[in-house]
């Protein structure tokens, strides 16, 4: 039996949707797994056939066993931890009172986290006959496996992920050297192509025979759930989505947003615009926007050209040069709107920067771009892509053009946030729109959106460095040289924006004409089936039974 260790939650992007997409497909490959995490509500998720609570006294609480529609299963175990959550970026957590970056933490509060997990993990092991263990990330799931491993002589593996090595390991001497004793013992470390390998091999390279436990294993994408439709059936899918959607929410509500932008002004102090934004950011951040239905009835679902950002709205995921983009873009495509899903700090900033392109309020774009990360986001010059593009217009004196068609373009319904959406609304969502647009500045394994897409036959375009440029890379040879360009943008901060107008236009300009040829290659290289076997089959050839 497996038993795979990811730490946090099954909801979201990232390794979030990898554990629970290479789960599922386990479950459908028949497998049974056991899986170690702090969902909340592993309810929601049809592949969990069991969920138990491990107490801190020992005492394991059964909360739910039922019939799934797979021919595998899952059973679900979560330690109770408290109220202390080691994270690697700031983020929300619904029962975490304190969700910490894991640098900030002192070490008793680390190691009473790896203690309470480890002592749930040996009770796993001794109650279920588990035969091999993963760990996602480099830390801190991978030292509680070396742990259970040391002491009843099983294999481990582990799968790195951008985050944990970004923002803890390269960060911090204690989770370098966590990362690099797990590293030393264990048998198999799976990566997500050749960015991660290149990073692990720098990072840890005087681990000698890491290159040799590195085996490539892709991200993959349920091609089932996304697929193409045609621009008269968009409409159609919306209708899905809004059916799935639950009745309330406790997100954003269009009050918040109306309550923030009309205390802007043009000169507004920076103490002001935190004390504004931090005041209209009362909300469940990882619920959907109160008001979503309506506004996405505003849109011509068979006649707008729509462009689609999924992700975190944090500066280093781009979003904020996709709306400088706009005005540039709508001239020459007037019946675009761009959706934005996600959540995130900049949220609000974004609609702040919104609010001053419609007004040409000059005075405080530039100063949201002079105060950078003191407005709620951790990446130092957050704004510098909007700045070079700025300087730019203006060495070319086109900056005043540039707002006028801002204050002539930029309506109230052109950006469409809809808050946090899962995968249930966004499988409907992705057909319906022309383009995604993925212009991270941080390297990444390889966005699972970018997949999605896809196979949804909507176009997509990411900077073309790190694992993105590996998953454009995959598409070579099933589109024309020119028409694959296009999905590629520039990881020049001085080119993005430019860049980036060049390139959504002419996907606009292609008029999904290739929708089914991407949908191929989902299906050919990334469906989730086959990823999901060879997972299984390398796990299975660790175990001691089999050799």
């Amino acid at each position: 039996m497996i038993c795979i260790l990811h730490g946090y939650l099954l909801e979201g992007s990232g390794s979030n949707l990898w554990t629970r997409s290479i789960i599922r497909s386990l479950c459908r490959n028949g497998e049974t797994v056991h899986l170690v995490c702090q969902e909340n509500h592993p309810e929601m998720y049809d592949f969990i056939s069991g969920f138990f609570i491990y107490h801190q006294d020992g005492i394991v609480e059964k909360r739910f066993e039922r019939k799934i529609p797979y021919t595998g299963n899952c059973l679900l175990h979560k330690p109770l931890l408290g109220n202390i959550l080691p994270v690697y970026v700031w983020d929300n957590y619904e029962e975490f009172e304190y969700a910490v970056p894991m640098i900030e933490l002192p070490d008793t509060a680390i190691s009473e986290y790896l203690e309470i997990n480890y002592r749930a993990l040996k009770q796993i092991i001794q109650n279920h006959s588990i035969k091999v263990i993963h760990a996602n990330h480099t830390v801190l799931m991978p030292v509680v496996a070396q742990r259970a491993a040391t002491e009843f002589s099983l294999p481990f593996t582990i799968m790195p992920h951008g985050s944990a090595i970004e923002y803890a390991v390269r960060k911090d001497d204690r989770f370098f050297n966590f990362a690099y004793d797990a590293l030393v013992k264990t048998n198999l470390v799976y990566v997500i192509g050749n960015e991660i390998r290149g990073r692990m091999n720098t990072l840890f390279s005087s681990i000698k025979e890491l290159d040799q436990k590195m085996i490539d294993l892709n991200l993959g994408v349920d091609t089932s759930m996304f697929q193409p439709i045609e621009r008269d059936k968009r409409k159609e899918n919306v209708e899905k989505m809004c059916r799935v959607l639950p009745e309330s929410s406790s997100g954003r509500t269009p009050e918040m947003s109306e309550r923030l932008v009309t205390s802007l002004r043009n000169n507004i102090k920076k103490e002001e615009l935190i004390k504004l934004i931090n005041e209209s950011s009362d909300y469940n951040a990882k619920d959907f926007d109160v008001d979503i239905k309506k506004r996405l009835w505003r849109i011509n679902w068979e006649n707008d050209s729509l462009i689609l950002f999924v992700g975190r709205l944090i500066a280093s995921k781009g979003i904020q040069s996709v709306i400088a983009a706009l005005p540039l873009i709508i001239k020459e495509h007037p019946d675009t709107k761009l959706l934005v899903v996600g959540h995130g700090p900049l949220r609000e900033i974004l609609e702040i920067i919104l609010w001053a392109l419609k007004k040409g309020a000059i005075n405080l774009i530039q100063s949201i771009i002079n105060w950078g990360g003191d407005l709620k986001d951790t990446r130092p010059n957050p704004f510098l892509e909007i700045k070079y593009f700025f300087e730019k217009l203006a060495k070319n004196k086109k900056l005043e053009t540039y707002f006028k068609l801002a204050q002539k373009y930029i309506q109230s319904d052109t950006v469409i946030f809809t808050g946090y959406l899962t995968h249930n609304e966004l499988r409907y969502l992705f057909p319906a729109c022309d383009v995604s647009i993925f212009p991270s500045v941080v390297p990444e394994a390889g966005p699972l959106v970018f997949l999605e897409s896809l196979a949804s036959g909507c176009f997509p375009v990411g900077t073309y460095f790190a694992g993105m440029a590996a998953s454009i890379d995959s598409v070579k040879g099933s589109l024309p040289d020119q028409v694959l360009q296009l999905m590629k943008l520039s990881p020049n901060p001085k080119e993005t924006i430019p860049n980036m107008v060049d390139k959504v236009m002419g996907v606009l300009n292609l008029n999904g004409r290739y929708k089914y040829d991407l949908q191929k290659v989902a299906i050919s290289r990334y469906d989730w089936k086959n990823i999901s076997k060879s997972f299984a089959d390398e796990l299975k050839q660790l175990c001691p039974d089999n050799n």
